[in-house]
């Protein structure tokens, strides 16, 4: 298998004089090789040094592209055809996402070449971009189903040929829907609670909302499943009119043009999803988020528990806690867990959570981390081990700031985006931590998302910044 080379994810985009060898221009139409793949599921093809970033193309194939943009040192291209697939390509398992459907551009890689490459790029982004060394990478966690996977769905309603669809946008097409009647990430009988809502509507004659000239009704539905429990929540997001009750547990309506899913909810049926966790009984509100893969998030939070190495008498901090499922899971081995989370609506659920799986020793805040922190050091003292979960984002230089302050002993870090890990990592290392260990975990098959565990240990004094940078 070829050695990632994301060299060029960060490209120098200044102006100059000269041209580069082998640059393409936007609009042309080239032919080239992928030889390997960049973070975030990309082909790279390469025309006397220039790189192209080419989507749609796996490594080995032989593709006709078209690009989109052209900057100094790199571009950027759509495939248009493959003209020599690779000799390791398989068949496409999910037909649907076969047509430049974001869902699954992985599905032709074999599964062992995706675990590859994912290890080989949280390697790449620790090394390169937080220029780290003398950590221990373990072996990535394979995922446990390749498909059927995920406990959440979000679909979009759309319009072809003057018929209602509910699927996909196609990549870069935020004005198309792809039609989907089973979308093989989530399992049949989501599916099927799906293709319910899209019956109903069709029936009722209902019109799907065009964002250009800002009318039609239907937006989006939302399906979630209690992989454990069998329960299936539907949400269903529209603008506001009038018509009859539909067939969900929840109906949000948005008034105006503002896209996205979030807006004033209504329940009409289940108001709470239920799912399990370990032996945790979990109870979820439909804004609060959860990993979306059941199975792995498991995998992912034994991983967190080792690393955090309790005995027992430890102080834990859960930041970004959500609605507590792993501050809940580490609760039984330490001495007190304190959740730190922004979100209210999540923190409710955690706190309901605590209750009844009657965790007396979990407390949680709503809270953010960058202000929330030093307010919570005060109320319960300085913490042993500290987890954070943030979004794909990664810290701020100032919550980082914060982290540090509370002096844990440990940091458990657990990351779904490597290249923003890298940076923060750095940064603890600079203030006195060791990076010890990293544990990619596949949360998502025939994706490029990366998913990782990271240890970090204090062994030397703190070193304190100011806003300024400045040692304090």
């Amino acid at each position: 298998m070829p050695a990632t080379d994301t060299t060029a994810d960060t490209p120098d985009s200044s102006g100059g004089k000269g041209e580069r060898p082998g640059r393409v221009r936007r609009g042309e139409e080239f032919e080239a090789e992928i030889e390997t793949l960049a973070y975030g599921g990309r082909g790279i093809a390469r025309r006397d040094g220039y790189v192209v970033f080419v989507n749609g193309g796996l490594p080995g194939d032989r593709v006709r592209a078209r690009v989109g943009k052209s900057k100094k040192a790199y571009a950027e291209a759509t495939t248009l055809e493959i003209i020599k697939p690779s000799p390791d390509r398989l068949p496409d398992t999910d037909v649907h996402q076969a047509e430049a459907c974001p869902g699954a551009p992985w599905q032709a890689l074999p599964y062992e070449t995706q675990l590859a490459f994912k290890q080989d790029q949280v390697e790449d982004a620790l090394s390169r971009i937080g220029r780290l060394e003398g950590f221990i990478l373990d072996p990535i966690v394979p995922a446990l189903e390749m498909w059927r996977y995920r406990n959440k769905v979000e679909y979009s309603f759309g319009e072809q040929e003057g018929q209602l669809v509910l699927g996909f946008h196609p990549r870069g097409r935020w004005d198309q829907v792809l039609d989907i009647e089973d979308c093989h990430l989530s399992s049949e009988a989501s599916n099927r609670a799906k293709n319910d809502v899209l019956d109903w509507a069709k029936g009722e004659g209902l019109t799907a909302y065009d964002p250009h000239d800002h009318r039609g009704v239907l937006r989006n539905l939302v399906v979630r499943e209690g992989m454990r429990t069998g329960q299936i929540q539907t949400r269903l997001v529209t603008s506001l009119a009038n018509f009859p009750k539909p067939p969900v547990d929840l109906h949000t309506t948005i008034d105006g043009p503002s896209g996205g899913t979030t807006g004033p909810t209504g329940v009409l049926g289940e108001e709470m999803l239920r799912e399990k966790i370990f032996d945790l009984n979990i109870q979820l509100s439909h804004d609060s988020f959860f990993q979306t893969n059941t199975a792995m998030a498991e995998k992912l939070y034994e991983v967190a528990a080792e690393f955090s190495g309790l005995t027992g008498s430890e102080k834990v901090f859960d930041l970004f806690c959500g609605v507590g499922t792993i501050g809940l899971s580490l609760a039984p081995q330490a001495s007190q867990v304190w959740g730190l989370e922004i979100v209210e609506d999540a923190i409710r659920n955690a706190k309901r959570n605590a209750l009844i799986n009657n965790i007396p020793n979990a407390n949680f805040v709503a809270a953010n981390a960058r202000t929330g922190l030093g307010a919570l050091i005060e109320e319960a003292g300085k913490p042993d081990v500290v987890t954070v979960d943030p979004p794909r984002a990664g810290l701020s230089a100032k919550i980082v700031r914060r982290l540090i302050e509370c002096e844990a002993k440990r940091i458990v870090y657990i990351s779904c985006n490597p290249t923003t890990l890298a940076p923060n990592a750095a940064q603890l290392v600079e203030a006195g931590y060791k990076l010890s260990r990293v544990r990619p975990v596949d949360m998502f098959p025939q994706t490029p998302h990366i998913e990782c565990v990271a240890q970090f240990d204090l062994v030397g004094p703190l070193v304190k910044r100011d806003r300024d940078g400045n040692i304090r």
